[in-house]
Order: structure tokens, then C-alpha cells, then sequence
């Protein structure tokens, strides 16, 4: 039996996101959902979701969920078995990225959810192609869900997140690296960089899809995470290549 997977959202994202892979997986894998909007600090969600989660897990998380993966793998490394990071960054926020969200944080406060959407993910982040409209729609319905309060929580942790490249380079267990080809907001570039942080990593491009990979090409994201789930815990690194 293998050890459960814990799926972490990314921003005014739900459970939906990955729906298709948790219906994929979810036959042959204890599959879990582990909402990101529990502190203004990645520090407090992290800690908040170690009192719930399994004793050892697989963990997988996307923009967001991503970074509160990192901070659970900071902070209990022992219990994470293997990572897969999706549209996501290590780096901490720079000051002018951070002061770039507030419009958007006013926007919420206002009411004004759908206009907050297109600040944070617009639809230029994800893949051209007759899917983005619907794309968009679901976005918005997430966000819809997720509610204002909580993703201007999410916004704060984002904005004081630390640098992970130091707890990456520790990272011993079998990890993969995910991105959209189209990804604008994460980009490509920055995923070959946090690649090559971790001993044990994988990059994977997924074409055809941009910031919201597990909804715009679902088949693709469930077949690499597949992949990674069936990895040996024993790998051997690039360094001892």
C-alpha cells in the first residue's frame, strides 16, 4: 500500500482543479484534498495542516499549494515521502511583486471577485486554444467557492513567503517539477531552475497548457503524476550520476 496523496490547491483554487486526476488516481491511491487558506502566513497553513494530515504522505501542490508544500517539507521532512511541485516558485517575493497584488486586494474587498480574478490569473496565463474560455469560467467559479476572505489570505501568505532553495537542496525524496508550456505567470525557466535545486527531481513541460496545467491538460498532468507516484524511493542523484 502505497502512502497517500495530499493535493494542495494554488490560489482561489478548490478541490475542482484536480478533479480529473483524483478521479484517475483515486482507484488506486488513497487520494486527499487539503484546503491552502488557513493563515496570512505559509508558516501558520503548514502547521495548521500538519495537525490534520497523515503521519506519511506524497504531497502535491500547485502555485500556492506548492509553497505551503515546501514549508511542510521544511518543517516535517520526515513525513513527506515525495514532492511533485506544479506552476509553482521557490523564490521569495520581491517587494514591487508583492505591492503589485494590492490592487487586487482591493478588488476583493469591494466585492469585485470576477475583476480579482482576471488580476491574479489572466487569461493570458493559460494556453491559447478554444479550452480557455472554459478555463476561465472555472476559475472563476473556484474562486467563487474559495471566497474573498480566504484568498486574500492566500495573497498575504504569497506576499511574506521565504526562500526555498536552501530547503529544496535538501530535499531527498523522489520529486517532480511540473509546468504549463504557456505558464506566464510561473514560468518555464524559473521550473528549470527549481529543477536543478533538487537531487532527486523531474521536469516535466506539459504543451499546451499555461498556469492552470491540471485543468487544461489533464490527461498529460495525471499521466506525470502517475509516473512520479511509481517512482522507486531510491534514485540516484544527478551529483552521484
Amino acid at each position: 500500500m502505497r502512502d497517500p496523496l495530499v493535493l494542495l490547491p494554488g490560489l482561489m483554487c478548490d478541490s475542482h482543479l484536480f478533479h480529473e486526476q483524483i478521479t484517475a488516481l483515486s482507484a488506486e491511491y488513497a487520494v486527499m484534498v487539503a484546503p491552502v487558506s488557513g493563515g496570512e502566513r505559509l508558516e501558520e497553513i503548514a502547521s495548521s495542516l500538519l495537525d490534520q494530515l497523515p503521519a506519511r504522505f506524497a504531497l502535491a501542490g500547485h502555485s500556492v499549494g506548492g509553497m505551503v508544500a515546501m514549508e511542510i517539507l521544511r518543517r516535517a521532512p520526515d513525513r513527506v515521502t515525495r514532492l511533485a511541485l506544479i506552476d509553482t516558485s521557490p523564490l521569495a517575493e520581491t517587494p514591487q511583486a508583492a505591492a503589485d497584488y494590492e490592487p487586487a486586494i482591493i478588488k476583493l474587498k469591494s466585492g469585485r471577485l470576477e475583476e480579482a480574478v482576471q488580476t491574479l490569473v489572466p487569461a493570458e496565463a493559460l494556453a491559447a486554444g478554444h479550452h480557455r474560455q472554459a478555463v476561465v469560467v472555472a476559475q472563476v467559479e473556484m474562486a467563487l467557492r474559495v471566497g474573498e476572505g480566504a484568498i486574500i489570505r492566500q495573497i498575504r501568505a504569497m506576499q511574506r513567503r521565504r526562500d526555498y532553495q536552501s530547503v529544496l537542496r535538501r530535499c531527498r525524496v523522489p520529486t517532480l517539477v511540473l509546468c504549463g508550456a504557456e505558464d506566464a505567470l510561473m514560468p518555464m525557466k524559473r521550473h528549470g531552475f527549481m529543477a536543478e535545486l533538487i537531487p532527486y527531481a523531474r521536469l516535466e513541460v506539459i504543451e499546451g497548457a499555461g498556469h492552470l496545467a491540471p485543468l487544461e491538460q489533464p490527461e498529460a498532468v495525471t499521466m506525470a503524476l502517475r509516473g512520479w507516484i511509481e517512482q522507486p524511493y531510491v534514485l540516484q542523484s544527478r551529483a552521484d550520476a
